[in-house]
Formats: structure tokens, sequence, C-alpha cells
């Protein structure tokens, strides 16, 4: 027993060695609204460019082991709604997708003027039952942005999830 409660273990022994079998598994469910912006906040980002980016950014979250439900974003940030595998943590992912994505752009010279990723990221949990919503508001960014900038998006999603912040850090 392990803090006073039964742990339910099994062995299987085979032709060579004795494997030890845990009745239990990992499950979860966390999807992540993940939001950057470009160093400075740059517009750099063109439109002609950002399909083949989003593209890219799907196959990184998809190879490590993660599920990308959508992507898109406007000439200074992007939005990402992914499922992150239990194994990996989500810093790393968003460090490997800003590195990986930098070096693309600019082997590929996909976006003429990129210079870079803003350091730093929001990220922000949402229910499972909500995914659909959390699509829909990614997918219509740049409907979105005729309205709202950048930087009134994020004090808002900020002030959503409860997060504390200073104005003077979000440049």
């Amino acid at each position: 027993m392990l803090s006073g409660k039964p742990v339910s273990i099994k062995f299987e022994i085979n032709d060579c060695c004795l494997k030890f079998k845990s009745t239990m598994s990992t499950f979860t469910q966390i999807l992540y609204h993940i939001v950057f912006s470009t160093k400075n906040r740059e517009r750099t980002l063109s439109p002609n460019g950002r399909t083949e980016l989003f593209k890219y950014i799907w196959g990184t979250i998809e190879g490590h082991k993660s599920h990308p439900y959508w992507i898109n974003g406007v000439e200074d940030h992007l939005h990402i709604a992914t499922h992150v595998h239990p194994s990996i943590a989500l810093s790393d992912l968003i460090k490997t997708i800003k590195l990986s994505t930098t070096s693309y752009i600019k082997d590929h010279r996909i976006l003429r003027y990129f210079n870079g990723w803003q350091g730093g990221y929001a990220a922000f949990t949402c229910s499972h039952r909500d995914r659909n919503t959390l699509i829909d508001y990614i997918r219509n960014q740049e409907e979105h942005h005729k309205r709202v900038t950048f930087k009134e998006e994020l004090i808002a999603l900020l002030n959503e999830h409860g997060i504390e912040f200073e104005e003077r850090y979000l440049l």
C-alpha cells in the first residue's frame, strides 16, 4: 500500500525476464490557446507566406506527439489551438516552434521581412467543450483585427483568464 491506498501491480514472466505491468494509464485533455508575436510586433507575417508557415507549425506540433486543432494569425502575431502530449513541456514545444520556424522562414524565404519572434508567449487552457468556439475565434483573426489591435486582444485574454500583468511589459 502507498499512502494508505491499495495499488494493483501485475508481473508477467516470459522466456527471458520478469516484466512489470502497471494497470494505470495517462489520460489528458488539455486544450491550449497559445499566442505569440513577431519581434517588436513587426508586421512581417505577410498573407502569402502565412499558409506555408502554419503548415510547417502544424507538422512541428504533430512531430511532438501533440494534436493541433487550428493555427492562424495576422501580420504581427499568431494563435495556435492544440492539445499537447503529456510528455511534452509546453515551453519546450513553443521554443521548438519558434526556433524551427525562424530557420524554416529564412531557409525557404517565405516571409521576406521576417526578423524573428518576440521573447515569451501567452498560453491559456480552455475547456474541451469550448474547442469549437476557440477554433472559430482563431479562424476569424483577420476579421477580428479590423476592430481590435493585438495589444487590446492580449490584454482582454489576460484579463479573461485572470492573469495579472503590468502593461509596460506587453510592449
